[in-house]
């Protein structure tokens, strides 16, 4: 059986009047996609460092994201103080914290380009 030009045309306009929901559902399918595969476990992360940071007390043996290891003397609101010799303290933001000495890091450096 052969198909004239004008039967094929008259399919095409069939296929071009499809329900706009129908038009809809693979943009719904690529949002949902990009929100399991990035946004979510971004956010799952992010809220694991938060509680890191929320749980960080005096005393604790951490190591920044730069690599400079030291104990906690002193927490403030937005950093915390670190002796990482004897007499020899710094402050450092508390994003900089990067986890705890001997134990995986929570946050990951930023890496140089």
């Amino acid at each position: 059986m052969t198909l004239g030009v004008s039967s094929v045309f008259a399919m095409g306009g069939m296929l071009d009047g499809g329900s706009p929901l129908l038009q809809i559902v693979p943009f719904v399918l690529i949002l949902a996609i990009f929100y399991f595969i990035i946004l979510l476990p971004a956010k799952r992360k992010q809220q694991k460092v938060q509680a890191f940071l929320d749980g960080l007390k005096v005393n604790d043996r951490i190591i920044t994201t730069s690599g400079m290891y030291g104990q906690i003397t002193r927490l403030g609101e937005q950093s915390v103080q670190i002796q990482i010799a004897d007499k020899v303290r710094i402050e450092v933001s508390k994003a900089a914290v990067g986890g705890y000495q001997g134990q995986p890091p929570v946050v990951e450096p930023e890496k140089a380009n």
